[in-house]
């Protein structure tokens, strides 16, 4: 398909909220594959809509570094139904490119979504899954990590200065 240009931290539209997708069609499955491949250029786990300029509530991820492109996730209308546990680790976006910060998220969710087949599906994540889908859910509406952020954003590859 197509590479769409991300949308960059200080762009509105990453601050407003998505609209439900009520059918499949071209246009949307178009959107899917090159939200997709823009995920895939860019070397991200993950990737919403609003972030290519699109306000549907659509997020892909794929967290399998391995196997690329094998068995990405494609979540339209996302809901997160069930929270447990929490975890703390730092976090990036790639509409804040070469930055991160701590972020705290549940380690376990539960998320209800129609899948590219508009089928209903209800998904367990844990771990990395579990934070690349509540991060991508918060862009729908309008949310971003540094909004929750536990501490300021830095270099994604400053080391860690030692303690003298």
């Amino acid at each position: 398909m197509a590479l769409r240009q991300i949308r960059l931290d200080g762009d509105d539209i990453l601050r407003k909220k998505c609209k439900e997708v009520k059918e499949m069609n071209e246009r949307t499955k178009t959107l899917i594959a090159d939200m997709l491949d823009t995920m895939y250029d860019a070397g991200g786990v993950g990737l919403a809509a609003p972030q290519v300029g699109v306000l549907k509530r659509i997020v892909v991820i794929d967290i399998d570094y391995e196997n690329p492109y094998d068995n990405p996730y494609v979540l339209i209308n996302p809901v997160i139904i069930e929270k447990e546990g929490e975890q703390c680790g730092d976090e990036g976006c790639l509409s804040i490119p070469g930055k991160v910060a701590e972020v705290t998220r549940p380690e376990r969710v539960v998320v209800k979504f129609l899948n590219g087949d508009m089928e209903e599906v209800t998904l367990e994540a844990t771990d990395l899954f579990a934070r690349a889908i509540c991060h991508e859910l918060d862009h729908l509406d309008g949310v971003l990590y540094k909004d929750i952020a536990e501490g300021p954003l830095r270099d994604a590859e400053a080391p860690e200065e030692e303690e003298e």
